[in-house]
């Protein structure tokens, strides 16, 4: 019998030989994955929910060493950005999921399994990338920006298609779940690079004006569901209180970096509702990162945290200077359940956990217009 062929797959640069027993079992795992009531996740965005993306290209903004994944099973560095599972990972587990799905630069290495292993979702995000295309290449190098992400799912949701076929490939991406975590990188390069060219009318009506773009492509592509994670309050994690300190000699919070979070959350609310009067099908839940931090920080001992200006893992002043890389000789905390962030950049696994389980049994101060689980139960 003939190999079934489509002009789609062969234009796909990862296209696997088709015969009937691999359809066959294709079938078997998808009836299998939607008998589980899980809905299949994609993700996108930066070093908060990536999960060894830039392992696999030449990035400054790398993870896979240790201290990195200390409390990862085996305490394996895995390229997470976390001393253990990372905000992706968290957010999957409210799902039912053990952990983040792979890397979509992970499983294109292997083409006799690529189509059977995105069945149940893909990660695109990498570290030090932004909304903007350049962002993170002058600080980083080599990052993959959101553009390039959403490129890469167009590649997935074509081999899914050929898959299923037009009408059950609609339905498969309508169930499924589109996380989204970016934007801190494009604050970090204005306030390094671009601060006294551009105004902050400017930063934002080009996020704006990108964002808006990326989802419309992931929109038209199929997505309907999707649960973005804003800007914290990146003006208080320990490399910018130690610019400030540099500055200043007061370890505080750095507060133009915030205003610009908080400016960002302002302009992606606005945007995502514009986008859902205009797109329809569309849904959405915006979780505020900046509200759910600061309420930490204004009460941490309420979680038994008992430092939130120092990172856990380091080097210098606040464990600021320097990345927590075993070769460098960094300090390390041993209880880093009451640490609000494990290095200079990011949360420890612990906190991590708590906005997860915020993002998804939330109220409206923190996640609205509904909480993801409330997301993942509506239909789009």
């Amino acid at each position: 019998m003939a190999e079934p062929s489509s002009p789609l797959l062969s234009s796909l640069p990862f296209r696997n030989t088709r015969n009937l027993h691999l359809l066959c079992a294709v079938g078997m795992m998808l009836a299998s994955a939607l008998a589980d009531d899980v809905p299949p996740v994609f993700i996108f965005g930066d070093s908060t929910f990536d999960v060894g993306t830039n392992n696999y290209i030449p990035s400054g903004a790398t993870a896979n060493f240790r201290y990195y994944g200390i409390d990862f099973p085996h305490s394996l560095p895995t390229g997470r950005f976390s001393n253990g599972y990372n905000s992706a990972d968290l957010i999957v587990r409210q799902l039912g999921y053990e952990e983040s799905p792979p890397p979509f630069l992970a499983l294109v290495l292997d083409n006799s399994t690529f189509q059977s292993n995105i069945l149940r979702g893909v990660n695109f995000a990498s570290g030090g990338a932004g909304i903007l295309d350049g962002t993170g290449n002058r600080t980083w190098g080599e990052v993959i920006p959101m553009v390039q992400q959403v490129q890469q799912f167009a590649t997935v949701q074509g081999n899914i298609t050929w898959l299923l076929g037009q009408n059950e490939s609609a339905k498969f991406f309508n169930s499924s779940l589109f996380f989204i975590s970016v934007g801190s990188n494009d604050i970090f390069d204005h306030y390094l690079y671009d601060n006294a060219t551009v105004s902050q009318p400017e930063l934002m009506a080009a996020l704006q004006s990108n964002y808006t773009a990326h989802l419309t492509a992931l929109y038209n592509l199929g997505a309907r569901k999707f649960g973005i994670v804003s800007i914290p309050p990146v003006g208080c994690c320990p490399y910018a209180r130690l610019q400030n300190l540099n500055k200043t000699g007061s370890p505080g919070c750095l507060t133009d970096m915030n205003n610009y979070a908080q400016a960002f959350y302002a302009t992606i609310s606005g945007l995502l509702q514009n986008l859902t009067s205009q797109l329809q099908g569309m849904i959405y839940s915006l979780g505020d990162a900046y509200n759910m931090t600061s309420t930490l920080m204004d009460v941490p001992l309420v979680l038994g945290i008992e430092n939130i200006e120092e990172a856990c893992c380091g080097s210098g002043l606040l464990n600021a200077a320097g990345p927590c890389n075993i070769t460098q000789d960094p300090k390390l905390c041993p209880n880093r359940y009451e640490y609000l962030f494990w290095d200079w950049f990011h949360p420890t696994q612990y906190v991590a956990q708590k906005a997860a389980i915020a993002l998804f049994t939330g109220d409206l101060r923190f996640v609205s217009p509904m909480n993801f689980s409330q997301l993942a139960q509506a239909s789009a």
